[in-house]
């Protein structure tokens, strides 16, 4: 019997602190052109759809959209990255995370999000991926979050 291109590899992976949040990291090589993660959840109806608050929403379709907000849907913390080593297949209106090339161990999975979801969600912000964001940079945005979580924290006390 075959493989299935479409079937995870079953790499081992961490969910772990990332720029953006929370990311996915290898904790083994994964080879160039293999089948990660699938993103799953639960079938959206049109209604719910524009009233979810969810932020794990994927369209797989015009007339499917998936809510990947179930912890169990490791895929769901795979952030945006403008240089991006996986990309997303989408598969008999099922959605497969692929890696684009070889990822090392320890390196965060990342896949573009799409211009859309940037121009709309991450722009504003400001994009956290390490194109964008130089290591200097990124230390600097972690001392001035700290400040603010000490600040926040000493203002609650008070």
């Amino acid at each position: 019997m075959i493989k299935s291109r479409y079937k995870p590899g079953g790499f081992d992976l961490a969910v772990k602190k990332a720029r953006a949040g929370r990311g996915v990291f290898a904790k083994e090589d994964i080879p160039k052109g293999v089948c990660v993660l699938e993103y799953v959840g639960r079938t959206l109806s049109k209604k719910e759809e524009y009233t979810s608050r969810s932020r794990y929403l994927f369209e797989v379709t015009k007339r499917k959209t998936i809510d990947g907000w179930n912890k169990r849907n490791t895929a769901r913390y795979i952030n945006h990255s403008c240089k991006p080593n996986c990309e997303v297949e989408i598969y008999k209106k099922r959605v497969y995370v692929f890696s684009l090339r070889r990822i090392k161990v320890g390196e965060e999975l990342g896949y573009n999000y799409g211009k859309s979801y940037f121009e709309a969600f991450l722009k504003p912000i400001g994009c956290r991926c390490l194109k964008c964001m130089s290591e200097k940079k990124w230390a600097k945005v972690q001392a001035k979050e700290l400040k603010d979580k000490a600040l926040k924290k000493k203002k609650k006390m008070a």
